[in-house]
């Protein structure tokens, strides 16, 4: 059974950091590019980045790029986000996905 677990998220100030972490379990983590989502409240879901299997190639939306960074540990089944100078526009549920799966999320505030 595929499981993902997010964990990370909170309340932070604007221009604050965050890393969020996800835990993968039930499939070879090592061998599928995994992925970053987020949902605003009363939004759909917004896409925010992508990391092939190997780490080799990531790839990002422009509402975050140069601010966020993905990267994935393969020895520890875990991916990561990096978030740096946040805004208010990145509240949002945060969560992890692989082919159809996708975690219940975590949530990130950016509130003064």
């Amino acid at each position: 059974e595929v499981q993902l677990v997010e964990s990370g998220g909170g309340m932070v100030q604007p221009g604050g950091s965050l890393r969020l972490s996800c835990a993968a379990s039930g499939f070879t983590f090592s061998n599928y590019d995994m992925r970053w989502v987020r949902q605003a409240p009363g939004k759909g879901p917004e896409w925010v980045s992508t990391i092939k299997a190997s780490g080799g190639s990531r790839s990002y939306a422009d509402s975050v790029s140069g601010r966020f960074i993905i990267s994935r540990d393969n020895t520890k089944n875990t991916l990561y986000l990096q978030m740096n100078s946040l805004q208010y526009e990145d509240t949002a549920l945060y969560y992890c996905a692989v082919g159809g799966w996708r975690g219940q999320g975590t949530q990130v505030t950016v509130s003064s």
